[in-house]
Parts: C-alpha cells; structure tokens; sequence
C-alpha cells in the first residue's frame, strides 16, 4: 500500500498492510535543511515552513503531514510577548491580560500578516508537494488554549469561577480569530484541520466546566462544523493526562484523535484501554510514544517501546474486532530542539514498517 491508501484504510478500519505512524516531527524538521536553519527562521517564513515538512516527508517518509507550527502563534499575533529561542519552542513570556477590562479590549488581528499568515501560506504550500503522497492537515489552536497562551492560564481559571463573563468575552473573540483561520486553511486544499483542544483533561477542568468555557455548541460546536462545512475533516489533538475523551470522541466525532499517555499518572489511558473502551470504534485513536524519548533515550530503546506499542495496539484491535484503527505517533510535539535525535525519529517509522504488520487476529 501507498501512504494515502494505508491512511484511508486506517480511517476507515478497512484491511491495511501495516499500522500507519506519524511521529509528530514539525519544528525539528528544520534540521534537514541545514545547521544555519533556527526555529525563528523556520516559523518565520512561510517557504521555509514549508520545506521544513517537505524535507522531513522526503527523509523519514511519514503516513500523514500535520502542520504543527506551536501553540503561541495566535497570542503573539494579538499582542502578548513571545520569546523566541532559536532552538526551542516558542513560548508567551509576557501576557496582555491584567484586568477583567482587558479581555473586552482583545481584537482579532489581521490574519493576512504575522505568523497567522505564516503557518496558513506555509500549509498551502507543503500541501500543494505532498498531497499526492500523504494526507496531509493543517494544525490551529482551540479557543480556551489560545485564550490561556494569551492571558496566563493561572488568571483564567481563577476568572472562570470569580468572573466567568469575562472569560466568555476574551473567548468569543477567539472564537472569530479561530473561524477566519478555518476559512483561510480551507482554501489551501488540506485534507484535514488538527484542533488543540489541550484543557479538554480533567487535571484542570471537569465536564461542566470544559462544556461552558470551550466543548458547547457555541464555541467547540461551531468551530468543529465549520470544520467539516468547510471541507476538512475534523481532527483533534489532545497532549494533556486525562482527557475528556467522551467528549472530545464520542460526542465531537473527529477521524482522528490524538492523545498522550502518562504511566506514573492514576486513570491515564494508555493505547490499549482506549481501544478496550471503544474509542477506536469509529475513530483513528493516534499515540502515544513519550516524547522526551527522542532526545533522552538510545535508538535501540525507542525501537524497543515502538515495538511494544504495535504489539499492544494489534492485540487491542483484535480484543474489539477492530483491523487497523490505529497511528502508532509520538504523545505531542517531537521536540524540536537541536539535541533531538533524528536517527530516533527513523527508528519509529522503521519499526512500524518491521512490528506493526496487520496479518489479523
């Protein structure tokens, strides 16, 4: 099979040659293009963003290409302060919210400019070389997580119990930031739009909460059906501990979900109780490698924890009845630091290829 007929099997949970895998390698992929490559520059210029992804589908061949950039893009653009390392993920070291006032004064920026029309223009452009090859989504930040990228994530929580009006006024403008971004990455031909829907997890808030401030029908709702009204298919990315997983799977129906697993964390789901509970039943549940691995560990290592999984998702599967309604991928974000190991990268894809052959139950 081709990456795009493995892909659409595993969306579909039709018969397929092997587990699809996407280590989640977006800002690391810069070191393909040379040493002289910072992370400023890479997420700075939309070519080079986009080569970025080129050169890593070239190089580790990958099933999907998701166009990560990191999840500071919409703060900055309105104004917060990003630092900006070049060789580590951005992130807001100073916020525009100091007082209730200041969630009313937020104002959607012009989309056509900043780092906004970066990762748009830089999607487009990636897409446009590898949507023959892989499928291939752009990746954008829910509301309440651009909301906390942009106010501090400690002082909205406190307001959505002492002064919930305000917070619902900070979020509706990230909401219309969020719908200008869907109709713009809908006119670069993606197949797919990856929301990061991070505080979904019930470490920080619990069903009613998640539901008022982000999962109702006028925020989450609205935005994943323009989603799907806009011609992508609706994905959702979630890295926290214990997500909100009938919400985000049963009841916003993604076709891919992405999640993270925390072993030495009580109740977080890792791939096999996922797939055991049903959420693999009509969802490509995608996960879970540590991500530090790919810095930390030998390759022999992460080879070794990538066998396991397959070993651990194919007997899964065939418990359920399922036939390949799984992405073996990293939990979040490979680091995109220099110190990430590229060879540990390769070694992930190799080993699915190897271990994550489906010859059935």
């Amino acid at each position: 099979m081709n990456h795009i007929e493995r892909d659409m099997a595993a969306l579909s949970d039709a018969e397929a040659d092997r587990l699809p895998t996407y280590p989640i390698a977006c800002g690391v992929n810069r070191k393909l293009l040379g040493d002289n490559v910072t992370y400023s520059m890479w997420c700075k210029d939309p070519k080079i963003f986009a080569n970025g992804f080129i050169a890593g589908q070239k190089y580790f061949d990958f099933d999907f290409a998701i166009g990560l950039m990191d999840l500071s893009v919409m703060a900055g653009d309105l104004g917060a302060h990003v630092r900006m390392d070049d060789e580590n993920t951005p992130f807001v070291d100073k916020h525009i919210v100091h007082s209730l006032e200041d969630y009313e004064k937020l104002e959607v920026p012009d989309i056509r400019k900043g780092r906004s029309h970066v990762i748009v223009e830089g999607t487009r452009l990636f897409n446009e070389k590898l949507k023959n090859e892989v499928i291939c989504a752009a990746f954008l930040e829910g509301p309440l997580l651009a909301l906390t990228q942009t106010a501090g994530a400690e002082r909205v929580f406190m307001d959505m119990f002492t002064d919930p009006s305000a917070v619902h006024a900070g979020l509706r403008t990230m909401v219309e930031f969020d719908r200008q971004m869907v109709e713009a990455f809908s006119e670069t031909g993606v197949a797919g739009l990856v929301w990061d829907y991070l505080w979904g997890n019930y470490s920080c808030l619990g069903d009613e909460e998640y539901n008022e401030f982000e999962g109702c029908d006028k925020y989450a709702g609205m935005l994943n059906k323009l989603t799907a009204d806009s011609g992508m298919a609706l994905c959702i990315h979630n890295c926290a501990d214990l997500p909100h997983l009938d919400t985000q799977v049963k009841k916003f129906k993604p076709v891919i979900y992405s999640m993270a697993y925390y072993p030495l964390i009580p109740d977080s789901p890792s791939a096999g109780e996922v797939i055991d509970k049903g959420y693999a039943d009509n969802c490509l549940i995608a996960g879970n490698i540590d991500p530090q691995m790919f810095i930390r560990a030998k390759t022999e290592k992460i080879s070794k924890v990538t066998s396991d999984l397959c070993q651990e998702v194919k007997t899964a599967l065939c418990r359920r009845g399922l036939k390949s309604r799984y992405c073996i991928a990293s939990g979040c974000e490979v680091p995109p630091d220099r110190a990430t190991k590229l060879d540990n990268i390769k070694a992930v894809v190799d080993t699915v290829k190897r271990d994550g052959v489906l010859e059935g139950c």
